[in-house]
């Protein structure tokens, strides 16, 4: 990556030196699906040490202890695993963990607010995770810098060249940042993220979802000018309308060259719900990249086999790798949202 005299937001494919996760524990609200969201983390840390670091936040001591054990018994790369305490409410590290920026050619970390989706949930240790970790030296040679304002990960995705794709519903909610408008909040991650182009959806959303339609359920950058995104051909479905608007939207973007984007829509999976008939947000666009492969969230569906086939498709240089996320999205969650990638010289 080229040095930039201003901060930068990478891709996801950019190179990483690692990953991290806060791991489930029963202070959260898994409750009796504790062991069952244990499985599925297990799975991600096992196949992302086969390809770069992991970085765990437990929640003390004794939870330290017992995913240690638990990692050695599931074939886990321990060599390539680093364990640190620091107390969260949850485990969706991808809105409570930092933002990197490449600053002069080195990663700087960003530590933005963190309200629980604008109030919806108890996040007071979650807002402190990263901080308490940089204090305790899990990140000796990269600097933390507090951002005022209130944005999580999931609600950001980048071709890494200064275009930012995001929903106005994730970033312009009063309940984040009051008063903030469209402007302002362009120029503040211009300053931030180095952002230079905005791509804004005024429409898509999944029930189920808590977070106001983050963009990482809905549409991805592939690379530069390839774009996975949810697609509902099932006209009865209540999501329709939605996500055929968003597709429009998609299809009037232009990349930097003035050119549209290489659209690659991702298959529609059958309704899951959860015990109370609440339908759960299953969706394929929340998959991880990592080096040498990609992570992807399946849920025991019909559709799972087609949707590894098209982003293997979209990445034929990295391994499409399926987890199954069905215990994740209980909890209204799927893959990308309880991970975290560390860019290239975070980790030392």
């Amino acid at each position: 990556m080229s040095e930039s005299p201003v901060p930068r937001l990478p891709a996801e494919w950019a190179p990483q030196s690692g990953v991290m996760l806060t791991w489930p524990h029963a202070h959260g609200d898994w409750s009796d699906a504790l062991p069952a969201v244990e499985r599925v983390f297990l799975d991600m840390a096992r196949e992302i040490t086969a390809h770069e670091r992991l970085l765990i936040s437990c929640y003390d001591a004794e939870h330290r202890t017992q995913v240690q054990a638990d990692l050695s018994a599931a074939d886990v790369n321990l060599s390539r695993t680093r364990l640190e305490i620091a107390a969260s409410n949850d485990s969706w590290v991808r809105d409570h963990g930092p933002l990197t920026v490449i600053d002069r050619g080195r990663p700087r970390l960003l530590n933005f607010g963190f309200n629980g989706w604008g109030g919806k949930f108890d996040a007071g240790l979650d807002d402190r995770l990263t901080l308490r970790l940089h204090e305790q030296g899990v990140f000796p040679d990269t600097p933390l810098t507090p951002v005022p304002l209130v944005m999580e990960g999931g609600a950001v995705e980048t071709d890494g060249r200064g275009t930012l794709l995001a929903t106005r519903s994730a970033m312009l909610t009063e309940t984040r940042n009051p008063g903030l408008s469209e402007t302002a909040l362009e120029e503040l991650l211009e300053e931030w993220l180095g952002m230079e182009r905005f791509l804004w959806l005024s429409h898509g959303h999944l029930e189920g979802d808590d977070t106001d339609g983050h963009i990482d359920t809905l549409a991805r950058f592939c690379d530069a000018r390839t774009i996975a995104y949810v697609r509902c051909d099932d006209t009865t479905d209540p999501h329709y309308p939605a996500l055929q608007a968003m597709a429009d939207e998609l299809r009037a973007f232009r990349d930097a060259s003035g050119a549209p984007y290489r659209l690659i829509p991702l298959p529609w999976p059958e309704p899951k719900y959860d015990g109370d008939g609440q339908r759960l947000p299953a969706t394929y666009a929340n998959f991880l990249i990592i080096d040498g492969a990609v992570l992807v969230p399946t849920y025991q569906d019909p559709a799972d086999p087609a949707a590894l086939e098209i982003l293997q498709g979209c990445f034929p240089d990295r391994r499409v790798i399926g987890i199954d996320c069905l215990p994740l999205i209980e909890q209204h969650g799927s893959l990308h949202c309880v991970t975290m990638q560390l860019p290239s010289g975070v980790l030392t």
